[in-house]
């Protein structure tokens, strides 16, 4: 088997001016596409045909394969990426509510939080919210990293490669960052990822 570009979970259209059809033709069919067609064509010859992304990933890692980590991390980050987005507004659940407050003492400080290192992280590069132990944490990671190989349990990311939001919103990082985190957060999605469920539902089998 092969590895296969996710569909989307909702509609090209579904965000309005937040994220344009164009832009998730672009970074989807396009970008997400060639990171996908990229590590299939690298899989074999490392010996991890069969193996799921997220052991490549790490395999890759471990054995300093640069060409496959990078391309295969960029499967997992964009998968994990669309699934923390909704069209629809969401507010986080009393249990993720009850981590944030600890951890950031408001949502809105998470927010502005994580704004000032999506929009601060230089260069292409992905900002996360990660739980490190008990506590919520945000970092940045430069190019195809990934939380995945640092012993971090992945919450949510921006992607902050130029190509996420160039269409739409050109040189502006922090009006692009600005609309994600006002309009189109799944906080569902990362109330899941609190047991470390949101790993596995953007993994797949190769």
């Amino acid at each position: 088997m092969a590895f296969i570009l996710p569909d989307l979970p909702y509609a090209k259209t579904a965000f309005g001016d937040v994220i344009s059809e164009k832009t998730f033709d672009f970074h989807h069919g396009k970008h997400h596409k060639a990171y996908v067609d990229k590590t299939n064509s690298l899989v074999g010859d490392a010996g991890l045909t069969g193996a799921s992304l997220s052991d490549v990933i790490k395999a890759a890692k471990d054995k300093g394969n640069k060409g496959l980590f990078n391309n295969a991390a960029q499967i997992w980050n964009h998968s994990f990426y669309w699934l923390g987005l909704s069209p629809e507004k969401k507010t986080p659940n009393a249990d993720l509510q009850k981590k944030i407050d600890a951890s950031f003492g408001s949502t809105e400080k998470l927010c502005a939080a994580l704004k000032d290192e999506a929009v601060g992280h230089f260069a292409s590069g992905w900002a996360w919210l990660v739980l490190d132990g008990d506590a919520l944490k945000i970092t940045s990671l430069h190019d195809a990293d990934t939380p995945l190989v640092h012993g971090l349990t992945p919450l949510l990311t921006l992607d902050v490669w130029e190509h996420a939001y160039y269409l739409d919103y050109q040189n502006a990082r922090p009006g692009y960052v600005d609309a994600l985190l006002a309009n189109a957060i799944n906080w569902d999605f990362v109330a899941e990822n609190l047991d470390g469920k949101g790993v596995s539902r953007a993994d797949q089998q190769g």
